[in-house]
C-alpha cells in the first residue's frame, strides 16, 4: 500500500474555517497559522500520513521561500512570485508517481488541476469534517482505555489485597 500525502493550501483553509478566520480577524494571521498547524499535526499523527502545509509568500519581495519541519509536519512558505497553488501543482505532479496524494483546498480551479494530475481533492469542509471525526474517535479510544478511577495503586487492587493494605495502614496487623 502506498504512503499517503496530504497537501494543504494553508491560507485557503484558514479563510474557510470559521474558528480560524475568527482567530485571524481578532488576533493575528500568525496565530491562525499556528492553530492550523497544531490541528493538522494532531490529525496527521492520528491518520499516519505525511503532511505538507503550504502558505503563500509570493508577494514578499526578495523572498526565497522556506521549508520548515515541525515534528513530522512540513511547513512551506512559497518564494516570491510563486503562489501556494503553483507549489502544490508542482509537488503533486512529482508525488503522485509514488504516493497517494490528497490536496485540501476549496479553490475550484485548483481542485480541477490537481485531479488532472492524479491527486484526490479534499474541500476545506470535508477536511474539517474528517479532522473533527478523527478527534472524536481518538477521544473515545482514550476514554475507553482510561481507568475508571484515579490511577492510584489502591484503586486498582483486588478486594483482598486492598483490605490487607487498609488493615496495615490502620496498624491492625502490627
Amino acid at each position: 500500500m502506498k504512503r499517503e500525502y496530504l497537501l494543504v493550501d494553508g491560507y485557503n483553509i484558514i479563510h474557510a474555517w470559521e474558528d480560524l478566520k475568527k482567530i485571524m480577524d481578532e488576533q493575528s494571521l500568525e496565530d491562525a497559522r499556528d492553530k492550523l498547524v497544531a490541528i493538522l499535526s494532531n490529525y496527521q499523527g492520528a491518520k499516519g500520513i505525511e503532511l505538507i502545509i503550504v502558505f503563500d509568500a509570493h508577494l514578499v519581495k526578495g523572498n526565497r521561500g522556506s521549508i520548515d519541519k515541525i515534528g513530522k509536519t512540513y511547513i512551506v512558505y512559497t518564494k516570491e512570485k510563486e503562489t501556494a497553488d503553483n507549489y502544490i501543482e508542482r509537488i503533486t505532479k512529482d508525488l503522485v508517481k509514488d504516493y497517494n496524494v490528497k490536496v485540501a483546498t476549496s479553490d475550484r480551479l485548483e481542485q480541477v488541476i490537481i485531479m488532472g494530475s492524479g491527486a484526490i481533492r479534499v474541500s476545506a469542509t470535508d477536511l474539517r469534517a474528517d479532522v473533527r471525526f478523527t478527534a472524536k474517535k481518538i477521544a473515545k479510544k482514550i476514554e475507553e482505555i482510561k481507568p475508571i478511577k484515579n490511577n492510584m495503586l489502591f484503586d486498582n487492587l483486588d478486594p483482598a489485597t486492598a483490605k490487607w493494605f487498609e488493615e496495615m495502614r490502620q496498624n491492625k496487623n502490627m
